[in-house]
């Protein structure tokens, strides 16, 4: 498919600011989930599980520090635990710990590390012995046992990972293996275990931690709302809320994630961050009023805009639809400024209390006074 790629600074629009850079969960965050945390660092916390050799590292160097595929197999085996504070875009402010695969989970003295779990990631390795995977699968059930006891909210994913060496009926009969015998052990829990086919080599493993990192969002709801209505008033035809160095989708709107349109956004954001970072002003990504913008051949658009400090929205508009761009950054301004005022208004709440957000919520409801309909578009069109 050929593309045409432009990046330009939209200087010339009436754009709100840019989130703070200190913008990030806080001491109240603990509030905002409804609970204290222990962990002290006020971030939702991930356990990364799994047998040694399963995946675990590349992982988290691909996802979170943009390390080369190819590169993850001189990575030695993790024979500690090691912790990692991903601090990116305000909403992807996250805990994981990295548990060596050796670690005996039959051993209380390890019963402290589900304490303050929000959630876990089992990553078991598809290319492995049927029999290895159902021992994994056990691996699995034991620490969703110990974690379910302290957190009976806690979030459960399963990477069933490396399925890029796989036929499509090898990949069909591993998951249906890893399913069947979840289901008939979890039936006396009521944690929910969501499976995920993932491979570094593609983007599947990015779609998979970008679900796991969404369950843990107190304020996702409030964010796809903002999302849908700016969609549904902006003739875009889909949209997705990235955090930047990650390329984790935070939220995107009510229909069905295709996975050949996420993978033309993270190429975009790929482009357009290599770019910036030749070309930007230093010590950020993209400059508080940056755009880009992609052509493709079958008459649709990528359309990108900052939305705060490492947080972008990209979007998917039919090329006689954008003609109509002033509309679209018209009503993107007010997209920014309710997702400006949604995290302002997590940092005003000092007491223990839920926050209120009914003053949004009612702003959401009452949205023709934020955004314009399509048919009436702004004077700002050429």
């Amino acid at each position: 498919m050929r593309r045409v790629y432009k990046s330009y600074q939209a200087e010339d629009l009436s754009i709100a600011g840019s989130f703070p850079r200190d913008f990030q969960y806080g001491d109240t965050e603990a509030d905002a989930r409804g609970g204290e945390r222990g962990s002290g660092s006020g971030q939702p916390k991930i356990l990364l599980m799994g047998h040694t050799r399963s995946g675990k590292s590349s992982i988290i160097e691909v996802v979170f520090h943009k390390m080369n595929s190819t590169e993850t197999l001189y990575l030695e085996s993790n024979n500690d635990i090691k912790k990692e504070f991903i601090k990116n875009s305000p909403f992807v402010q996250l805990e994981i710990w990295d548990i060596f695969g050796a670690i005996d989970l039959k051993d209380e003295k390890n019963a402290s590390l589900f304490e303050d779990c929000d959630g876990i990631v089992f990553v078991i390795d598809a290319q492995n012995e049927l029999s290895e995977v159902k021992e994994a699968v056990n691996t699995m059930l034991l620490a969703v046992d110990k974690a379910h006891r302290l957190n009976p909210n806690v979030n459960i994913d399963v990477f069933i990972h490396k399925v890029d060496g796989l036929s499509d009926d090898q990949k069909i009969e591993t998951q249906r293996e890893v399913q069947s015998q979840i289901e008939s052990a979890t039936d006396n829990l009521s944690a929910q275990v969501a499976l995920n086919l993932t491979s570094i080599y593609d983007h599947s493993v990015f779609e998979a931690f970008s679900k796991c990192v969404q369950r843990l969002i107190p304020q996702l709801p409030m964010l796809e709302n903002l999302l849908n209505v700016f969609i549904s008033n902006s003739l875009v035809e889909r949209g997705f809320l990235f955090d930047l160095p990650s390329k984790i989708y935070i939220a995107t709107d009510v229909f069905p994630v295709d996975m050949q349109l996420y993978e033309l956004c993270c190429d975009m954001l790929d482009l357009a961050t290599d770019i910036s970072t030749i070309y930007g002003r230093p010590g950020s990504q993209f400059d508080q009023q940056a755009g880009s913008l992609v052509r493709l051949s079958n008459e649709t658009v990528l359309y990108l805009r900052e939305v705060g400090q490492d947080l972008a929205l990209v979007c998917i508009i039919r090329m006689d639809n954008f003609k109509n761009h002033g509309l679209i950054d018209y009503n993107f301004d007010g997209f920014k400024q309710g997702v400006t005022q949604l995290f302002r208004l997590r940092s005003k709440e000092n007491s223990t209390a839920t926050p209120d957000t009914s003053n949004l919520s009612n702003n959401l409801e009452t949205s023709n006074n934020v955004y314009l309909s399509p048919a009436t578009p702004p004077n700002t069109v050429a």
